[in-house]
């Protein structure tokens, strides 16, 4: 294997001569050779990328030509490569397969690699160079593309500190090397809170109303964790749903629950209510000292939205639309209650349980009847048939690409003519090494370097439950949407045809990412999709038109409890970075008052609690967790494009789609990429209807 370019600056450092991270990969596509990576590769390797890339830096800062568009915005674009290929292997395995000793390394690095960006962020002479290119844009003749790319690394610049002051340039530096550390420490404690609990059943009857598999399911995890005789259920949601759903014990359903919504909210070390408080300043100060009144003034003007008063205006809208609807979802239930003769209030550890009845009750559906059609194999196939359909892609197993656990799949993706696309791998199932939830990442961006077309490596998880005895993994109904919604992502990701990595992908405004996954959730509920995939795991008997017939009728069915579970994190993600001053944050009394204010029933707790409310602490949604729905008018609007024409497939559509928005990333503003495809900008109207809120 050859060395990589440029990767040997550091002579003191031999032992990097064989570090697999620093070597280019001698696999298929040229994929990580995880088989050869250890854990002492990363920090080494980390340190050694980071001293090319100061060395490519200086070499921009320090080149005597005037400062143009290659020389100084094109470099700066191409420069960190080597760093950028090692940190994402190292930050997606991180977050898909941890240990202490990982968990320890993202410790000792992220300060290193946080004051690696500021110092080029505030890099007067760097800086100098591209305010030089900027102030003759109008000049230049650049393509789209090109100004989008001048425009977004002079932007960049600006926001990292590049005019502050020497002083406030320290101390942003400060905050951010701060934020680094409390965001990491966030997610640590979220992890380790659901890596803790465990809750065991020694008595059978207590499981009274839980589905056989889920109880299968139980044992099998109480078997693995050296209990005999005995079921554990943990907060993982392929747990926690199914028994909040169907176990006819309450105080059992109580007690789950409140493990749950008490994650990271116990008093002990993974405790996050002072990390939260420390992150929410930290976020004022940084959005202040650099012109800003909040740090959500700061988020959101990069985003389609602008303001933070556009977010709270459209939220607002919704909620208006939905508490109502909630309210009555809420009687109904306690009605529910009171007819089978009992005399407790609604809780919020009841909801799941009865309104699962009343949906049996209302239109004879159990959510347990749908899922032995969903195998998660038949529903995988259903996404890539649906790919194939609308845009022509393949998707080829390839045993012979190198994954980092037992339980990854590897797909080489490829396009009509049969020319490789992409690599894809797929993560399905949970273990205590891997964050909860599902998301897409790249291991390897799309980008067009030197004439060549480099192709994208690209990564989705999922948290499903794994096979069972003799059964196959199978998806509740919300599971199918989960893996419809990361290959929406994913093909975003696929897809791209870009000039270079920040414009590409899935590097949007992050209330526009949402469109490409969100959309392809659309296709999932359509009969004649359902149809290819939904077959029976035993008797192969595609899933019968009544049972459809019962989905359809049932699809509005706890939409307004869906709408404001979620739309009361987004709105408590808003109310944390609206604030203008540093203040003494009591998380607890904070939460209640932004949700009571906003008039949250108590028998519906917010999606997210504040101290494992992962997207806007340790993710890149703060003050962005309003941008599903956002994007969810977005999707509405332009699957409408497809089912106007009668035929979900339409070619045309497809195609326009696939040009003007899939392969186009960042590389326009998001509307304009938008109305190219739709030929309009997009109303409510259609998100209303498909949630049955008009």
């Amino acid at each position: 294997m050859a060395l990589i370019a440029a990767a040997c600056t550091n002579k003191e450092k031999p032992e990097n001569m064989t570090n697999p991270l620093l070597l280019e990969f001698n696999t298929p596509f040229e994929v990580p050779s995880f088989d050869l990576i250890s854990l002492s590769d990363y920090a080494p390797a980390i340190r050694e990328a980071i001293a090319v890339h100061a060395n490519e830096i200086n070499e921009i800062v320090n080149n005597r030509k005037s400062p143009d568009f290659i020389n100084t915005v094109v470099a700066y674009e191409r420069s960190g490569s080597l760093l950028s290929r090692v940190n994402s292997v190292f930050d997606n395995l991180n977050s898909s397969l941890t240990s202490d000793e990982m968990q320890k390394i993202a410790e000792e690095l992220s300060p290193l690699l946080t004051s690696h960006q500021d110092e080029i962020r505030m890099n007067e002479k760097l800086f100098e160079r591209i305010k030089a290119v900027y102030s003759t844009r109008e000049s230049l003749n650049l393509s789209k593309e090109d100004s989008m790319l001048l425009e977004n690394t002079y932007i960049y610049f600006v926001r990292g500190g590049a005019d502050l002051s020497p002083e406030k340039k320290e101390k942003l530096k400060k905050i951010n090397e701060e934020l680094s550390l409390l965001t990491l420490k966030y997610g640590q404690n979220v992890l380790s809170e659901i890596n803790a609990y465990k809750m065991v059943v020694d008595n059978k009857a207590d499981l009274a109303g839980l589905p056989e598999a889920v109880v299968a399911e139980a044992g099998e995890a109480a078997k693995e964790a050296g209990l005999s005789d005995k079921w554990v259920f943990t907060v993982q949601k392929p747990s926690l749903i199914p028994f909040l759903t169907y176990l006819d014990k309450r105080e059992l359903r109580e007690k789950l629950f409140k493990a749950y919504i008490n994650l990271a909210n116990n008093g002990n070390e993974a405790d996050n209510k002072a990390v939260i408080g420390k992150i929410v300043n930290l976020r004022v100060e940084k959005a202040n000292l650099l012109g800003y009144p909040s740090h959500a003034a700061f988020v959101l003007e990069r985003n389609m939205a602008k303001t933070p008063e556009k977010v709270m205006g459209f939220l607002d809208e919704l909620w208006t639309k939905s508490l109502p609807v909630a309210k009555s979802e809420a009687t109904n239930l306690q009605q529910l209650i009171k007819k089978e003769g009992q005399s407790f209030k609604l809780e919020a550890w009841d909801w799941w349980y009865y309104s699962e009845k009343l949906r049996k009750a209302k239109y004879d559906i159990d959510e347990e009847e749908m899922r032995p059609y969903f195998s998660l194999e038949k529903v995988r196939d259903g996404a890539f048939d649906v790919a194939t359909k609308l845009w022509g892609i393949t998707f080829v197993e390839r045993k012979d690409i190198p994954v980092y656990h037992e339980d990854v799949q590897a797909f080489e993706v490829k396009d009509t003519d049969g020319s490789h696309l992409g690599v894809l791998y797929m993560d399905f199932y949970p273990r205590s090494s891997k964050r909860s939830g599902a998301w897409m990442s790249e291991f390897r961006a799309q980008e067009v370097l030197n004439g060549k077309n480099i192709r994208p490596i690209v990564t989705t998880n999922f948290n499903f439950s794994k096979p069972s005895g003799d059964k196959p993994a199978l998806l509740s109904y919300d599971e199918v949407e989960t893996l419809f919604h990361e290959f929406g992502h994913a093909l975003q990701g696929l897809l791209s045809q870009c000039s270079y990595t920040s414009l590409s992908g899935t590097s949007v405004r992050r209330d526009f990412v949402e469109l490409c996954s969100q959309v392809m959730e659309n296709w999932a509920s359509e009969p004649e999709v359902l149809k290819s995939f939904a077959k029976h795991h035993q008797s192969g008997e595609v899933i019968p038109d009544g049972l459809l017939q019962k989905m359809d009728d049932s699809k509005y069915f706890n939409q307004g409890f869906v709408t404001v579970e979620y739309l009361s994190a987004a709105l408590l993600d808003m109310n944390y970075h609206m604030l203008s001053n540093v203040t003494d944050i009591d998380v607890t009394a904070f939460e209640n008052e932004a949700l009571t204010k906003a008039g949250l029933i108590p028998e519906i707790v917010v999606r997210y609690r504040s101290t494992y409310f992962s997207h806007i602490f340790s993710g890149g949604y703060s003050s962005g967790y309003y941008a599903y729905i956002w994007a969810e008018v977005l999707d509405s609007d332009a699957f409408e494009a497809f089912s106007e024409t009668g035929d979900i497939f339409n070619k045309e559509r497809a195609l326009s789609f696939r040009k003007n928005i899939l392969e186009k990333g960042g590389t326009a503003d998001p509307m304009e990429l938008y109305v190219s495809f739709r030929g309009k900008e997009p109303g409510i109207e259609p998100l209303l209807r498909k949630r049955g809120l008009l």
